[in-house]
Order: structure tokens, then sequence, then C-alpha cells
């Protein structure tokens, strides 16, 4: 059961993922499918070994029944997210990575991790990625301004989990800018 909107801060990191599941990927698949509807759209048809794109939600429900073998996608690789860290470790703003990178390598690396190349590592290195990344969220939440906030190159879960921080924070000031109170240092 959903909670009340009032007593929600967030959407939910399986929910990121549920939304993240639409995205296509590439698969290779170990069954022939004719093109199939669904609400979302007509997806195949499936012809092994020639590789196919479907949404990572199917790619799953495929996988799960050992029907085809996942692509795993260009980004999530150990040299890539290697630089990408290096990036983080090293510059003073975000890398550049997929919007929804957290939600896409975690679901392929659950259910998947016999199709990616030492899964073990992308883990370590998603794991630094995002430690780097929330530190500086937090380093730039240390210069939250009553107007605006500027972290480009933040991905959906990072703006998910910054969010109720962010919006209660903003109200705070908004106060303090429109009521800023008596002046300490003025005598009454």
């Amino acid at each position: 059961m959903a909670l009340p909107q009032s007593l929600r801060t967030s959407v939910t990191p399986p929910e990121l993922e549920l939304v993240a599941s639409q995205l296509l990927i590439e698969i290779v698949p170990l069954i022939s499918m004719e093109k199939t509807a669904f609400i979302s759209g007509a997806y195949g048809p499936l012809r092994p070994p020639n590789k196919a794109k479907i949404p990572l939600w199917m790619a799953v429900n495929l996988k799960m029944k050992k029907k085809c073998h996942i692509v795993a996608p260009e980004w999530l690789n150990v040299d890539y997210l290697q630089d990408k860290l290096t990036q983080e470790t090293t510059g003073p703003s975000f890398s550049s990575l997929p919007f929804r990178f957290t939600e896409i390598a975690k679901v392929i690396l659950d259910v998947a991790s016999d199709d990616v190349e030492n899964p073990d590592k992308l883990r370590s290195l998603l794991k630094d990625l995002r430690e780097a990344r929330q530190a500086k969220s937090r380093e730039g939440l240390k210069t939250l301004d009553h107007s605006e906030l500027s972290l480009s190159n933040l991905c959906s879960m990072e703006i998910n989990e910054i969010r109720p921080y962010f919006v209660q924070s903003m109200s705070i000031l908004t106060q303090l800018v429109r009521n800023p109170g008596p002046d300490p240092l003025r005598n009454p």
C-alpha cells in the first residue's frame, strides 16, 4: 500500500527503478519471438543471435526465464566508471553520467551480473562514485542560497535524495528573507 502524499517526502528507490525500467536496452535473445504489442509499445521480433532493443523490464523478465542475455550499456564498464570516478575526485563539478545510471546499473547487476564483465569491481566503482558525488552534493548544499541551487549533472536518484532537505531548506530561507527579524546589533 502506498503512503498518503502527506507522509511521503520523496519517491522511493524501487519506484525510481520502475521508471527506469521503461528505458530501452539491448539483449541477445536465446529464443525466437514475433513482434509483441504491449501498452507501452510493440517490441521484437526476437531472432537469435541478432541483438534487439527492448525495455529493461522486458529484458529482466526474459533474463529471469533464461531466455536472453542482457548487453550492458556502453557506460557500464570498469574503464568508463573508473574515468568518471577520477573526474569526480579531481574536479569541482559533477561528471556527466546517464540520468538514470544508478537505477539501471542496480537492476542489471542484480539480475544479470553474469552478463557483465567484472561485476564486483563495477559494484565497487559505483559505490565509490556514489560516495564522491554525495560528498559534492553536501558541499553544494552548504552554499545554499534562497534564490537558487546550481548542481548540474545530478542524476535522478541523487536529486531524489536531496529533494526533502532542499525543499525544507528553501522554505526556511525564503521565510528568513521575507521576515529577517530584529537586528541583534541595533539597539532597540
